[in-house]
């Protein structure tokens, strides 16, 4: 799965295609909750060790906890498929900074006392 955030600056995007050959592409983004499609057409495609590396801007902008499924294709040939997620939560798994579906939302208090009176 593919971390995004809903900047409207240009993102990078690493992946292992089918085809390593290609400097260019289409790409599909279509929106689960939605079910809507943007169509960007990529015409940068860098090498970083064994993945494709290419940057884009989204527009319209990405929205924040959406799921969305992203395909590239050149032609009639689908040389990628998977799976975006959007947040702008700070996530590096390296340092245990995983994603809180709560956060911002709820806080812990453990300023009270759990002491009884029997009587």
């Amino acid at each position: 799965m593919i971390v995004l955030t809903t900047s409207s600056s240009a993102q990078t995007i690493k992946v292992i295609p089918r085809n390593y050959s290609l400097t260019s592409f289409t790409m599909v983004i279509r929106d689960d909750s939605t079910n809507t499609s943007v169509t960007y057409n990529i015409t940068s495609v860098s090498s970083s060790g064994n993945y494709r590396t290419f940057q884009n801007t989204f527009s319209p902008v990405l929205v924040s906890n959406h799921f969305y499924d992203m395909t590239l294709s050149s032609g009639t040939d689908v040389i990628f498929k998977d799976k975006i997620f959007c947040t702008d939560q700070t996530i590096n798994q390296v340092n245990n900074d995983y994603y809180n579906i709560n956060e911002g939302q709820y806080t812990s208090d453990d300023s009270f006392n759990n002491e009884y009176i029997v009587i």
